[in-house]
């Protein structure tokens, strides 16, 4: 698997820095706002980051899942964007932060967010992990990013390419040869 990988581009210990750091603010926020943090994890992607993210936080939260997809079988998004699994608990009045791997064109986060809204939360924030604006189409604004990064096709720490690399501890930029549009 390793051999798959051109270059590291975030070592396990720069990531392990910046969740901290992350989780940090995400607590001075919502610290004291009488309510729990009510955090939606971005399935699968965002899987690894959100837990090492949620661990830290030193504030009550909940959390749930979704699962969205605008990429089928390719590298690049479709634009076509799907909710694979919805919320399982309401958020109407809740301080709600989303947590993503990666926002990228912003199609499908800007998606999910205007549908989310739809359904009143207090407050809604975006924390991700990784931000490519050199390639964002749709005007997506994270409150909380961990890196912005060059348009590389990325994987590990949950970044995966056809299901695969997402164990990697670090994010590394995938051999071009390995993959396709």
């Amino acid at each position: 698997m390793h051999q798959d990988i051109a270059k590291i581009l975030l070592t396990e210990e720069m990531i392990q820095a910046k969740v901290k750091e992350l989780a940090a603010q995400i607590s001075d926020k919502y610290r004291g706002t009488g309510r729990p943090l009510h955090a939606i994890v971005i399935l699968k992607g965002a899987t690894f980051f959100a837990a090492d993210l949620l661990r830290r936080l030193d504030i009550p939260a909940r959390v749930d899942f979704m699962a969205i997809s605008s990429y089928g079988t390719r590298s690049s998004s479709s634009g076509v964007v799907r909710i694979l699994k919805d919320l399982d608990h309401p958020i109407e009045g809740q301080d709600v932060l989303v947590i993503e791997d990666i926002v990228d064109s912003g199609r499908t986060l800007n998606y999910l967010l205007q549908g989310l809204k739809q359904r009143n939360p207090a407050s809604l924030s975006l924390c991700v992990l990784l931000d490519k604006p050199d390639r964002r189409v749709v005007d997506v604004h994270p409150e909380f990013v961990g890196f912005e990064i060059p348009d590389e096709f990325v994987v590990g720490y949950g970044l995966d390419y056809a299901e695969l690399y997402r164990n990697l501890p670090y994010i590394g930029v995938l051999k071009p040869e390995l993959y396709k549009d």
